[in-house]
């Protein structure tokens, strides 16, 4: 028979907790595995162990954890709400919301600028027609080289210029005698919003 107390069987001691004690039951019963006559000493050293423990309890010479005397106290942290799903409406404009890089947003700025100048600088209808022709032509580029989407490109281009207009327009009746007083043409001054209006969407649309 061992000399052995169940503790030191186990390698542990009268002080090691419940949780300790059971590892090193599962540790000796990996070292010892196949072994039938080793394990069969472990599990009754542990079980030994078990109702020393047991005993002590009951004297009142071991600390029941609260978390064992009162397990109605150990309320796991309430779950995180899920994230609210993204509305229809965000989840459409997230569709044709770009994140440009610098050259999708500097080289259209450079093409539209350029005619704007030349209106401006120009301002005869042919020019500011044969302008615009090719502010529509470019904005179609750059919206057409981000996804090859050919409607999307020719939905996104019109509506741009037409809001161009519209807003070059009613900022040019409202603005009337400003314009007038810097010499400037009242189309120019049209088509200088409406380059805008085409840069921001083929620089901040896809």
């Amino acid at each position: 028979m061992s000399s052995q107390s169940p503790y030191e069987q186990l390698g542990v001691t009268e002080a090691s907790s419940f949780e300790e004690i059971q590892d090193a039951r599962n540790r000796l019963f990996a070292q010892h595995q196949g072994d039938r006559k080793q394990l069969e000493s472990i599990e009754a050293a542990y079980d030994a162990v078990f109702m020393d423990r047991l005993r002590l309890r009951q004297e009142g010479k071991i600390k029941v954890p609260d978390r064992i005397r009162f397990p109605e106290k150990v309320v796991p942290p309430p779950a995180s709400p899920p994230p609210a799903p993204a509305s229809q409406g965000s989840a459409w404009l997230q569709r044709f919301v770009d994140t440009p890089s610098r050259t999708d947003v500097l080289l259209p700025a450079g093409v539209l600028t350029a005619l704007s100048a030349l209106v401006i600088a120009v301002p005869s209808a042919n020019v500011v027609q044969m302008a615009l022709i090719l502010g529509m032509g470019a904005s179609f580029y750059f919206l057409y080289r981000k996804e090859r989407k050919l409607g999307r490109t020719v939905l996104l281009g019109l509506s741009g210029l037409i809001i161009g207009f519209l807003a070059g327009g009613l900022l040019g009746t409202a603005l009337q005698t400003q314009i007038t007083s810097v010499g400037l043409n009242p189309n120019a001054f049209v088509s200088v919003v409406a380059f805008f209006i085409l840069w921001l969407v083929s620089g901040f649309l896809r």
